[in-house]
């Protein structure tokens, strides 16, 4: 995350974001040990990949509303990433992935999903990161797979700059 990005906390702000959000706006929310991302695809909805739902449990790539997506967390909008493509191109590109059910933690996670979408370049910063720090890759894996992911809005987790799960 961008420290100039604006970060809301609530369902209440999120009302009012979707009148104003781009369409293929690169979404964020912090969890405890990563950072959630998926794409803004109009009406309120976002596509993602849902990713570990729990203890070892994976989810495909889906359609959900703005709350769903933030799962109770803050949200916000990811301005950094170089972009090759833009607006109902993003959608559609997010849209031909619905329903796949592939995901994989370090070559096909949330954040790839999006810079794929975005860029036609399937990358994780969050992953890089990891793997530069084997201790905290360590923490982020336990605490996605037990499924805790709470943290305080817009609190940073050291050495994840702006990356996602």
């Amino acid at each position: 995350m961008h420290d100039d990005n604006q970060y809301l906390e609530s369902v209440q702000d999120f009302a009012g974001l979707a009148e104003t959000l781009a369409l293929g706006a690169h979404l964020a929310t912090h969890r405890l040990g990563y950072v959630h991302h998926g794409i803004y695809a109009g009406n309120g909805e976002v596509i993602h990949y849902v990713g570990f739902k729990g203890f070892l449990r994976c989810g495909p790539v889906e359609k959900t509303s703005l709350a769903g997506f933030a799962d109770g967390h803050g949200l916000c909008i990811e301005t950094g990433a170089a972009a090759r493509y833009f607006g109902a191109e993003v959608v559609r590109r997010a849209a031909s992935r619905l329903g796949e059910d592939d995901y994989r933690l370090l070559t096909n996670n949330c954040e790839h999903f999006c810079t794929w979408c975005l860029s036609g370049e399937s990358r994780s910063r969050q992953v890089e990161a990891l793997l530069s720090r084997p201790w905290r890759a360590a923490q982020a894996i336990i605490s996605i797979l037990l499924g805790m992911h709470r943290q305080p809005a817009c609190e940073q987790q050291a050495g994840f700059g702006g990356a996602g799960a």
